[in-house]
């Protein structure tokens, strides 16, 4: 099968396409959404853990690397350049996988993708599929179509994706843990319910279940289905990360392999691919590497294992809607998930709150490009509290919080404001806070036009997941002790989602504080004069110094006698400066000739036939006896 003709005309420029994607995952708006997400208490408290777990062990594994703003630098330098000369590496790198006997398809749609794969299924008359983890075939709603097929059955791979396959097809929360919100309790009765397990809820009974059925299911394949982390385009191979070795298996044993990627994913060489592993396994789950780091191709003659027939979807579904754009950093993205586990936001709802199968910062920026438009996903945007932690922890360099801003600008000019109330509020407010005259006026009255619609106590949520109010400890810093649960207009929407402090009494508020201790302290020559009186009358006391003292390299300074801002710490450092791509250590060497030795189907039965493996080693060895 030759591949799709490449040119400007056809294929992957920005053409504001509108995809008809699948990448929705819910039905229920997105205030339902995070109802829903709230009352999984489980599945909060798993996200929160997962967070401060992965936050320890990814800064461990990143500062084991050393210049990690280096490493940050070069792999942001390495997305952009392949970004850049997308057409070119794509043509490079399908040219070199048809070279090897594979076949590459292109595909702009959704719809194009899910119809070259089903048909294909259909042609090889394939009866079992096994998938291995891929967020683009869940984008592409490939499983849904698969099932359709009359005797056709597919099966995830992946532990997590297996438990939510079994699980009804339950939705994904997560990039790299799509399981985190399910706990041993249910994990065990979807595997009774489902399989017939009668083990207990311990998880290493439950995933040596899995383990039992999925090897029976690899055995029985006959085409796979695989994603692809990076495409390698000078040698034509594609680049598969695992920690659990089912794409391992899922490409040595079927007969056919189809790799669904997006069009971006995509590398000049392997020393480029070597080096984005490293930052993504870093960035993903805290490692040095995972325990599969697999580079396959189509099966050469002298190879023992790999699929006789090799295909490559390449996916463009949106994703040219950002070439040439503000957006385009976002195809920069290596799918790490780093993103997810710093977001203050992801903690809170979880993934199912975003209602897309991308959740976190990334999947807010992405969903609405990849859709073509703002009907399903303009409220993603405003999933974000703009504290920046996506874009510093980022391992190559996506302002994510800066594009989230140019979504919600493009939004508001898009609707013109249309609600004339909002626009007439806006116009009010913009004209009291111009004015300092009417913002003293209205800073004045606050407290008492507030004061009809506040409430006592805050709002909280008890075990049961019920809403109630809970007094104001001492600590809290509101003094009313009162919350305006409700305020007309366009402020609702602050008390949409939280309580807001009644700010305070005019005679209590900052300004009024603040005027009355300048005017006890009286004029600065007055304050200079009453300092100068109390050093005169206590000769220990010394006034703090002001900057960086200079002190000879043997002498001890007291504490707080130097500047110890931040700027002067920073001063002290040199720039950091990025690191080149000769510098980057190259181990993986030649990969070419690498076999397995023995075939992985006769490696798999071997595991499972313990005995019968036995008895084979037996008669080898009785054989040896007799040529002796």
């Amino acid at each position: 099968m030759s591949k799709t003709q490449f040119t400007d005309d056809t294929m992957f420029h920005r053409t504001g396409l509108k995809t008809g994607t699948m990448i929705r995952d819910n039905e229920l708006d997105f205030d339902e959404r995070v109802a829903k997400s709230e009352k999984d208490t489980f599945g909060q408290r798993a996200v929160a853990k997962a967070q401060d777990a992965q936050w320890v062990k990814r800064e461990t594994a990143r500062a084991e690397l050393g210049n990690w703003e280096g490493w940050r630098d070069l792999g942001e330098q390495i997305r952009q350049h392949a970004i850049r000369y997308l057409p070119d590496y794509l043509e490079e790198f399908s040219d070199n996988v048809e070279r090897r006997g594979g076949h590459v398809f292109f595909a702009q749609t959704d719809v194009e993708a899910r119809d070259f794969i089903v048909d294909l299924a259909k042609r090889k008359q394939a009866r079992h599929v096994v998938k291995s983890k891929s967020m683009v075939t869940s984008e592409i709603g490939l499983d849904p179509a698969l099932l359709k097929i009359p005797g056709l059955e597919v099966t995830e791979t992946d532990l997590a994706e297996f438990i939510l396959e079994e699980d009804n097809w339950d939705e994904p929360t997560h990039l790299v843990f799509p399981a985190i919100d399910k706990d041993r309790d249910r994990v065990q009765k979807v595997f009774h319910d489902k399989l017939g397990y009668d083990g207990d809820n311990d998880p290493q009974n439950e995933a040596r279940f899995s383990r039992e059925v999925l090897r029976e299911r690899f055995l029985e394949a006959d085409m796979s289905i695989t994603g692809c982390n990076f495409a390698v385009a000078d040698t034509g191979m594609v680049n598969i990360v695992t920690n659990e070795g089912n794409a391992d298996l899922s490409m040595a044993i079927p007969k056919t392999q189809v790799v669904v990627m997006g069009m971006e994913r995509i590398v000049p060489s392997l020393k480029e691919a070597e080096t984005m592993d490293n930052m993504l396994v870093r960035s993903a789950v805290g490692s040095k590497l995972t325990s599969y780091c697999t580079f396959t191709s189509p099966k050469m003659p002298d190879e023992t294992d790999g699929p006789e027939d090799f295909y490559v979807v390449i996916v463009d579904n949106g994703r040219s809607n950002a070439l040439g754009t503000d957006f385009e950093p976002i195809l920069q993205c290596i799918r790490c998930a780093s993103c997810l586990n710093v977001c203050p936001i992801y903690r809170h709802i979880g993934g199912k709150g975003y209602g897309s199968i991308y959740p976190g910062p990334v999947g807010a920026v992405l969903s609405p490009i990849l859709q073509g438009d703002y009907g399903d996903f303009h409220d993603l945007p405003y999933a974000c509290s703009l504290c920046s932690a996506c874009t510093a922890t980022c391992p190559v360099k996506i302002p994510l919080h800066e594009l989230l801003l140019k979504h919600r600008k493009i939004e508001m000019n898009d609707n013109h404001m249309a609600n004339a109330i909002a626009d007439m509020t806006m116009k009010v407010v913009g004209i009291g806070t111009g004015h300092s005259s009417l913002f003293r006026t209205a800073l004045a009255m606050d407290h008492i036009a507030t004061d009809p619609i506040a409430r006592k106590g805050h709002k909280s949520k008890d075990d049961d997941g019920e809403t109630r109010r809970t007094p104001d400890t001492a600590r809290n810093l509101n003094t009313t002790g009162k919350h305006e649960e409700w305020m007309p207009l366009v402020f609702g929407g602050w008390t949409k989602v939280r309580d807001l402090p009644q700010p305070p009494k005019h005679s209590d508020n900052f300004r009024t504080w603040f005027a009355k201790r300048k005017k006890s302290q009286g004029s600065p020559e007055e304050f200079s004069k009453l300092q100068s009186g109390i050093l005169s009358s206590n000769p220990n006391a010394t006034i703090a110094g002001t900057g960086t003292v200079n002190r000879e390299e043997d002498a001890t300074a007291p504490f707080g006698a130097f500047d110890n801002s931040v700027s002067s710490r920073r001063a002290d450092h040199e720039k950091t400066e990025p690191l080149s791509a000769d510098t980057v250590p190259t181990s993986l060497g030649s990969i070419e000739d690498e076999t397995y030795g023995e075939r992985v189907p006769d490696l798999v039965h071997a595991e499972m036939n313990p005995q019968a493996q036995h008895g084979a080693h037996d008669a080898s060895d009785e054989g040896r006896k007799h040529n002796k």
